[in-house]
């Protein structure tokens, strides 16, 4: 059995992607058991990461910070031993150098680049940007594996909530987009390390989908 960690540092969409997850795994009979947790040795143990986050950037990291030795753990594993790591929303948010919310506050740093406010073009965009919208430009990812297309040339519907995007330094580490008033990346990727701006726990079943393809991604 293949173990999961979800951490647990407080943040608002924990109990409602813990609940997806377990979802997700049902599919494989068996086969992966989901931890909400904040224990550092569990962590290290843990076949996969999963860092939810909603809220302000710097609120989640001084959360994430807060928690002794959970930074560490969850370097150690993912940037260590090189297992899967899957952040949402604001957990991919922190995956920047720095976030430009309320001042500047370093991220973890682990894929280059900023997270600025969206400012979309023209009226009728809000923000915050709120509900469904495609996604766009999809790489070749097993992430997006069997997710479907909503139209010709346009991937599955997602559900977003938020203010700020990630806008990595390499565009190659952009693997999907939606237009909302303009582009942005909508899910980013390096190596064994990925995001998505959306929340797949408030996707249906394109979201459940995504998070079944993470349990089985072996990069």
């Amino acid at each position: 059995m293949r173990s999961i960690a979800l951490i647990d540092y407080g943040s608002g969409n924990l109990r409602s992607a813990e609940k997806a997850l377990q979802k997700a795994a049902e599919a494989f009979a068996g086969a992966y058991e989901i931890h909400t947790t904040d224990d550092a040795d569990l962590i290290r143990r843990a076949d996969g990461v999963v860092l939810p986050g909603v809220g302000a950037f710097a609120a989640c990291m001084d959360a994430l910070s807060e928690r002794p030795g959970l930074i560490e753990a969850i370097t150690e594993t993912v940037k260590g031993r090189g297992a899967p790591f899957l952040g949402i929303c604001v957990g991919m948010q922190l995956l920047a150098s720095r976030g430009l919310e309320f001042g500047e506050t370093p991220g973890l740093d682990w894929i280059g680049g900023d997270v600025r406010r969206l400012t979309p073009n023209g009226p009728g965009f809000n923000v915050p940007h709120m509900g469904w919208n495609a996604l766009e430009a999809l790489a070749d990812h097993p992430l997006f594996a069997g997710l479907g297309e909503t139209a010709p040339g346009e991937g599955p519907l997602m559900y977003f909530t938020h203010s700020f995007a990630f806008f990595p330094d390499d565009a190659k580490n952009v693997i999907a987009e939606v237009d909302h008033g303009g582009r942005f990346p909508a899910a980013v990727a390096a190596g064994n390390i990925a995001g998505v701006q959306f929340h797949p726990e408030k996707s249906q079943g394109a979201g459940l989908k995504l998070l079944a393809n993470f349990l089985e991604w072996r990069p």
